[in-house]
């Protein structure tokens, strides 16, 4: 029979660790719970915080904020219009400077013409279209004009089209004029239904070189030209009516002198019908000092968007919002590569809390899983032990749970949940029965024997949590909550005999799930009403009638509510008399039952003081008053006397 040998792993980083250690990210989420938050609400206090040596949301956030400031200082949107302006007028200057020395009549007429030229720029350019040039200056400019204007237009669709119009050759010029009708001919396939994979691919090696960011489908193509017409469209709705129009019809004459009016209006339309959620329609208000040309100011709109969107998914404030919905691709343009990895570490600590069973996404929102309810249980129920220690009071380490009673002598076969002690003897004794002799012993299920013992009666807990706004104005809502998470978590744990019952209470009372706990909330609504929380508590009793009863109420202000007869609520501050009354009255009938009722009060106000006082004088119980900050150490340690049947005096 071979043997093998188990030691610590000596060969670095060990491999079977999960890519991240959840301890700490667990370790922050419980503690933002117990603090009051949501699961939801922990998380992305997580995620906006960061991790060790990584950064987190709000990081992310203040670097595209600074991004934001950056893009809209970048320079004015009428760059273009400005510098067509500039152009114009040097031309002219240099044709009145050729046609002043010359005393013949043609040049009269051409000074008439020049001088009768309109104010708009564009229309000046248009009417100057067929004007017969005498000084090369002049002619070379309103070239400039033309050319200038062609490459902007062509720039603000296709990014970097300005840099391969440089050449000015021809050839290039019709690559663009076919690269035109190519994209045109396939987004038109593509809308009837069409498969276009190859096509795409074609067009990809025959006009690549138009697109640097290399689009690996259509779909992607479109996204990215799309957006940029939307960018080029918010400039348009940017500039003043006047400017509008005057660069509108400039754009138009360019198109129309280069022959591609036709294909950029059919993909203008195309783009909107296949992308109608992009914002067409918007303003942008730039304040930087430099003019930026038409495919510049495009750009800058379009970064400006790209930031818009992603601080939209960085800031995940609407429903359902996940990390996954932030677009990597579109972080690495705007904050760089380092930002991605940031990213990645926060969804891998979400992937490892859900793949290690502590969390889980249910309609879109983060929840605890059972596993990570027992793990937020331990947390609160250890920090509220760590304080029991350190002040040396309770006998809370008592580890059979007080369980079992004195044995009987008798044994019995072990059945799951059975907290009794085994019996080593008969356990092994059945296994060597059943195996036979000569064969090595192996222990089954079957086999185990445990101590019969004297049955001891558990208790019923009712633990009633206050659930009212003021516990939040005064800051005790969130020590209240890891309470009743501690508590809950003793019981199902140390106590299973035990039947706890926890109930919240504002202008009604309601009973709360275990599973309701964590992300449990106060109530922003009017009323404290104890009445309906002790009518709760009695049902509950009375289910157990056989169990020590403990009922315990936290709560930080007088009874301004109870039940009227058809069950609704009614509210009245200050406490109304009517209300008193049919408070007390569940009090004696919990005290009918056997029941003290033991309040750990909150606040000092005189009106709950009073109340709480004849309250304990009716029943017997005891009334506390601990900071917030202790509450957990007096509720554990009164439930563990009171299922011990250590009674003390009432207390102030």
């Amino acid at each position: 029979m071979s043997r093998a040998r188990y030691g610590e792993w000596q060969g670095g980083d060990d491999p079977l660790a999960p890519p991240y250690d959840v301890s700490d990210a667990l370790d922050q989420l419980g503690d933002n719970v117990l603090d009051g938050m949501s699961p939801a609400e922990a998380f992305r206090a997580l995620t906006r915080r960061g991790l060790s040596g990584r950064r987190g949301l709000d990081d992310l956030m203040r670097e595209i904020r600074d991004r934001q400031r950056q893009a809209r200082r970048a320079g004015r949107l009428d760059g273009t219009l400005e510098r067509v302006r500039e152009l114009l007028d040097q031309a002219v200057e240099a044709e009145r400077r050729a046609l002043f020395p010359d005393p013949s009549d043609d040049a009269r007429l051409a000074e008439a013409e020049l001088d009768a030229l309109p104010q708009q720029t564009a229309r000046a350019v248009r009417e100057l279209n067929d004007y017969n040039w005498r000084s090369p200056e002049a002619r070379a400019a309103y070239e400039e004009i033309k050319d200038l204007l062609k490459r902007e237009v062509l720039d603000s669709q296709f990014r970097g089209m300005k840099q391969a119009l440089e050449a000015g050759d021809s050839q290039t010029q019709q690559r663009i004029k076919d690269m035109l009708a190519a994209l045109n001919d396939m987004l038109e396939a593509d809308a009837r239904g069409e498969d276009v994979s190859d096509q795409f691919e074609q067009f990809m090696s025959n006009f690549g070189d138009f697109f640097p960011d290399n689009p690996q489908n259509l779909e992607e193509l479109v996204d990215s030209l799309a957006r940029r017409a939307a960018a080029a469209q918010r400039l348009m709705n940017s500039l003043s009516p006047e400017q509008q129009a005057e660069l509108a019809g400039l754009m138009q004459q360019a198109m129309q002198d280069a022959g591609l009016a036709d294909q950029m209006g059919r993909l203008g339309d195309q783009l909107r019908a296949r992308r109608p959620e992009l914002n067409w329609g918007s303003r942008q208000q730039m304040s930087g000092d430099t003019p930026l040309g038409l495919g510049d100011a495009t750009t800058a709109l379009e970064e400006s968007a790209d930031l818009d969107e992603l601080a939209q998914m960085l800031g995940q404030d609407y429903p359902g919002a996940s990390l996954e919905d932030v677009d990597p691709e579109l972080l690495a343009r705007a904050l760089g590569r380092n930002a991605v990895d940031d990213l990645e570490a926060l969804r891998r600590v979400e992937r490892e809390l859900r793949e290690q069973g502590y969390l889980q996404r249910s309609d879109g929102e983060l929840t605890l899983t059972p596993k990570g309810m027992r793990r937020l249980g331990e947390t609160a129920l250890g920090r509220i032990f760590a304080r029991l220690h350190a002040r040396g009071r309770g006998d809370h380490d008592t580890r059979d749970a007080g369980a079992a009673g004195d044995p009987t002598g008798a044994t019995r076969q072990w059945e799951f949940g059975d907290e009794q002690p085994f019996d080593v003897v008969r356990t092994v004794r059945n296994a060597v029965l059943r195996g036979g002799s000569g064969t090595p012993v192996r222990v089954s299920v079957e086999d185990f024997e445990v101590v019969e013992t004297e049955r001891r009666s558990g208790a019923v807990v009712a633990l009633l949590v206050d659930l009212s706004y003021s516990m939040a104005l005064r800051g005790t809502w969130p020590e209240a909550k890891s309470t009743a998470l501690a508590l809950h978590t003793l019981i199902s744990t140390q106590y299973p005999q035990d039947a706890i019952e926890i109930i919240g209470f504002s202008r009604y009372a309601r009973v709360l799930r275990p599973s309701d706990l964590p992300s449990l909330s106060w109530d922003m609504v009017q009323g404290t009403n104890l009445q309906h929380a002790l009518v709760l508590a009695s049902r509950h009793l009375a289910r157990h009638p056989d169990a020590e009863p403990v009922v315990m109420v936290v709560t930080d202000g007088e009874p301004t509510a109870h039940l009227m007869a058809d069950g609704s609520a009614w509210f009245d501050w200050p406490t109304h008399p009517e209300t008193t009354a049919a408070t007390m009255a569940e009090v004696e009938r919990i005290t009918r039952r056997g029941a003290t009722i033991n309040v750990f009060m909150l606040d000092n106000e005189p009106g709950l003081v009073r109340f709480v006082n004849a309250m304990a004088a009716r029943n017997g119980g005891r009334v506390f008053t601990p900071d917030a900050n202790r509450l957990g150490d007096y509720v554990i340690s009164d439930y563990l006397r009171a299922r011990q049947g250590q009674r003390g005096r009432r207390i102030a």
